[in-house]
């Protein structure tokens, strides 16, 4: 089980464990709800919502629909999922109400999403074909939709540090993580560059912040995951037997195990055959403790 792996040392490179392979196309989305002690995430061209219970190792899946690219909690009990151009509730194992439908192209679809310390849900958008700049940031506040700006094929993050003052989010084409200030009332700067990766790297893909204010990276296409510090020094690369990493969650009730999701879509026979875990979840012991993901206040 996930939650027998050894504590870390912070100097010390994780070895990632297998936890569960269910094959997903597009693993993504991981968020872990503390309240159930279990860790949720998507199969967004599968159509799925998956849930793993570290400590009884308990594995459900829900057939959605749809195209499922994050999972978060609510104040007022139940999920939230973005699918295509809507926010949705979960309800009774699919996608229900809408909270929210995003005025986007027909060619787009949400991607990867946070919330902040206020309750606010941030969603990244992209264009599905990956080829137009039609990527957007949008805020879900108090059942409110605005454009928070941004233009990019494929956005990816957020994330928000737990004061509330800072942004990051991801370029995923571009290769690049940059910095934004933000208000108490949510509004955003120009932002500046946090990281430049190289065509070598990958492309970073979904984002998260640990306690020590350090942001951790899937790398698509890089075969890991990435932990740079508050000033972009890169402290720590954990290498995956899976090449398609896009995302990482800190669970467990400390918060110190690391969650990764991959995916295997787009991989050939020969490529499938070098990573036959592609698509599994892996777990490691964390360096530090991540943060508690707040819940959409609505």
């Amino acid at each position: 089980m996930a939650e027998a792996i050894a504590q870390a040392e912070p100097s010390a490179t994780p070895t990632p464990e297998l936890v569960w392979q269910l094959d997903a196309l597009l693993g993504e989305g991981p968020a872990w709800m503390p309240d159930e002690g279990a860790l949720w995430f998507v199969d967004i061209k599968g159509g799925k919502l998956h849930r793993f219970h570290p400590q009884t190792g308990t594995r459900e899946t829900i057939e959605t629909g749809g195209q499922p690219s994050f999972v978060v909690g609510c104040e007022d009990g139940g999920l939230i999922v973005g699918s295509d151009s809507c926010i949705h509730r979960v309800e009774a194992g699919r996608l229900g109400a809408v909270l929210a439908p995003i005025p986007q192209p027909a060619h787009n679809r949400t991607n990867d999403a946070t919330v902040d310390a206020s309750g606010r849900l941030w969603v990244a958008t992209m264009d599905d074909h990956e080829e137009r700049e039609t990527g957007s940031l949008w805020c879900l506040e108090a059942g409110t939709l605005r454009h928070a700006g941004t233009s990019a094929v494929v956005t990816n993050g957020p994330a928000v540090t737990a004061d509330g003052c800072t942004l990051y989010r991801v370029n995923s084409g571009e290769r690049r993580i940059t910095r934004h200030a933000m208000s108490d009332s949510g509004e955003l700067d120009a932002g500046e560059l946090f990281v430049q990766l190289k065509p070598s790297e990958g492309h970073p893909d979904g984002i998260v912040l640990d306690s020590e204010n350090c942001i951790w990276v899937g790398l698509w296409d890089g075969w890991g995951v990435r932990r740079y510090a508050p000033d972009g020094t890169l402290l720590l690369h954990v290498p995956l037997p899976s090449a398609r990493v896009t995302k990482v969650a800190f669970g467990g009730p400390d918060l110190k195990t690391v969650y990764v999701t991959t995916a295997r879509i787009g991989l050939d026979e020969e490529a499938l055959a070098r990573q036959p875990l592609a698509g599994g979840l892996f777990a490691f012991a964390a360096p530090a403790p991540g943060l508690p993901l707040p819940k959409v206040r609505l």
